[in-house]
């Protein structure tokens, strides 16, 4: 278990509450943010809105494997979401993101070694450790995205 809570602080780090990486994490970037930045384009880039519900996305499909669900999300669908129209939208997106993260995190950490280096869903997607990782590592190269965007949008 030990590995599993290493893991899940480290998810964690990238969402909700860490800088040892990059020196931010989601919440900081989004928390104060006015949602008319948030859903603004910028050339032909993703906005910043839609790329935290893309891994809004991904998390609250993990969530329902780790529920004893099935695997339901589809990369298609990935970036397919209701406009976010008020800051009240927005605020509610982002309660449920960081809920859902947390519950990703609780999750983890309550894995054996054994559940960790299982396979998750089917062998082709590899062990529960390696899709646990590459949520970390999808989670940062996304964030990378929404601090650039961020910056142009907020220091044209």
């Amino acid at each position: 278990m030990e590995n599993a809570l290493e893991i899940a602080n480290r998810f964690r780090e990238t969402i909700l509450n860490g800088t040892w990486i990059a020196n931010t994490n989601y919440k900081d970037q989004l928390e104060n943010l006015d949602w008319k930045i948030a859903v603004t384009p910028i050339q032909n880039l993703n906005t910043i809105a839609l790329l935290a519900q893309h891994i809004h996305y991904y998390i609250d499909g993990i969530n329902n494997v780790f529920k004893g669900g099935t695997l339901d999300i589809k990369d298609k669908f990935s970036f397919d979401f209701p406009p976010i129209s008020s800051q009240e939208d927005w605020d509610i997106f982002l309660t449920r993101f960081w809920n859902a993260t947390e519950e990703f995190a609780s999750f983890v950490e309550q894995m054996s070694d054994e559940k960790l280096n299982q396979f998750f869903v089917d062998e082709k997607y590899g062990s529960y450790r390696r899709n646990i990782e590459a949520m970390i590592e999808h989670g940062y190269y996304h964030l990378g995205q929404i601090v650039l965007i961020k910056k142009l949008l907020t220091h044209p």
